[in-house]
């Protein structure tokens, strides 16, 4: 195992006493829920600020220039954002591409050696090891709430649930963690799916699948569909649980399971909350069925995550041609009409996603130019921000406002150009008001897990 490496090099020194100020600094707007505040450009949308902090806590609000030069350093218009939040990934899997990759670089391709290796090595310890070495990435980056995809086909919803409770009490207080099944909508045609719906209620969980059949054909309008959805909804209405689904997630222009999701939640009166991540199909389809969808996830209170560097590695992939189309969905348009929506990292490298790591800020920055969420950037930093917060349940994260805790990222960059145009390497990263220690896990402390 080779020794620390240097500590991060930072811009500035954080006071160290428990009272201070970060003066002359930017936040977004729309993350402070002031409008009394002076702001940039429409297009950059940033309040010119002094924060306080105290005892952990961001104590006050004030315009730059307002508090003393000797509480704190001037800090020339850097960006100061909330510490961002995850709402779709996959703890579970990360890290395995060592030993196994995926060869086609495609979801069947995925899904085949995910497949093997979860039978092979997904024992409790592995699972922990890997997981925890994602959680240890995402906090030296600035990630304060991560909500984990578990696979749950029997027996691995057995092994993997009980891990990530210990992992949630051991990172309680760092990481806000939640868990979310995954595994076939086949199984709530089974007695197996009120079996995972019993482990994850234990779990304090979301009931989450797959809006595809494994075991029948996925075609639109299968009888079949309907009943294991209302299934689904029975148990989670039973149980008090939210769902979280994976929907729609290829180029096929006839996959149409958003659509029908959004119509049964209103046709059974479901009244918990449903997250949808992918709906990639979408983008591929007629306006007409646009608009019928789109008004459906409306009226069943849907809210959606874009999970957009992923997509583009999966979709549209045949070997030795270029791809056609971006993978992600319809962000804007969803947004337009009163949809909530979030961007979130999803694999992290697996056969899913050969990269990644763990970093919502990075995230952030590949989503505004894959989906061109800019000119005017607006307010977008609220899909890794207050939009998953409240997606989460977790209403006192993902702003900047009087009160919350300073779990805070500090930036060199003083606006969305330069932040979206510079890996910012050198953020400060403030913990209850305390700047830690970003140095990054050596991917070498995975090195006897990787034996195929």
């Amino acid at each position: 195992m080779l020794s620390n490496p240097p500590l991060s090099p930072t811009f500035f020194t954080v006071p160290d006493t428990p009272r201070y100020a970060l003066r002359n600094v930017r936040v977004p707007t729309c993350l402070t829920e002031r409008s009394d505040l002076s702001t940039t450009t429409h297009e950059a949308n940033l309040s010119n600020v002094d924060l306080l902090i105290d005892k952990g806590r961001i104590a006050d609000i004030q315009p730059a220039g307002t508090l003393p030069a000797e509480l704190g350093p001037d800090l020339d218009h850097s960006m100061v954002l909330p510490g961002m939040l995850d709402c779709h990934t996959h703890l579970d899997k990360g890290h395995i591409w060592p030993r196994k990759p995926n060869p086609t670089g495609d979801v069947p391709g995925a899904s085949k050696a995910t497949s093997e290796d979860r039978t092979a090595h997904w024992h409790a310890e592995d699972v922990r090891r890997r997981m925890e070495f994602g959680l240890m990435t995402a906090y030296a980056k600035g990630v304060v709430a991560i909500r984990t995809h578990l696979d749950s086909l029997e027996p691995q919803a057995a092994i993997s649930f009980p891990v990530f409770k210990d992992m949630r009490a051991q990172w309680a207080g760092r990481i806000d963690l939640q868990a979310s099944s995954i595994a076939p909508i086949d199984i709530f045609l089974t007695d197996e799916g009120r079996r995972l719906a019993d482990i994850v209620a234990d779990a304090g969980g979301n009931l989450g699948c797959v809006t595809r059949f494994r075991s029948l054909p996925n075609a639109p309008g299968q009888p079949e569909f309907d009943v294991a959805m209302k299934n689904m909804f029975a148990l989670a209405t039973e149980r008090g649980l939210n769902l979280d689904l994976h929907v729609d997630e290829s180029g096929d222009i006839d996959a149409r399971t958003l659509l029908r999701v959004a119509q049964l939640a209103v046709e059974v009166g479901f009244q918990g909350r449903i997250l949808c991540g992918h709906c990639c199909s979408l983008a591929l389809q007629d306006d007409s069925i646009i608009e019928q969808t789109l008004a459906a996830c409306q009226a069943a209170r849907i809210d959606i995550v874009s999970l957009p560097t992923v997509n583009m590695y999966l979709q549209s992939r045949t070997h030795g041609t270029t791809p056609r189309w971006r993978g992600v969905t319809l962000l804007h348009e969803m947004r337009a009409r009163g949809l909530r929506v979030a961007v979130g990292g999803d694999n992290c490298r697996d056969p899913f996603h050969a990269y990644g790591d763990h970093d919502m800020l990075d995230t952030f920055t590949q989503a505004v130019k894959i989906g061109q969420l800019d000119h005017p950037i607006g307010d977008w930093i609220t899909t890794a921000t207050t939009n998953p917060a409240d997606i989460m349940g977790l209403p006192g994260r993902g702003r900047v406002r009087a009160g919350d805790m300073a779990d805070l990222i500090v930036l060199r960059a003083r606006d969305y150009s330069e932040m979206l145009s510079r890996f910012q390497a050198d953020r400060v990263v403030l913990r209850a008001g305390k700047a830690i220690d970003t140095r990054l896990p050596d991917y070498r402390m995975l090195d006897d897990l990787m034996v195929a």
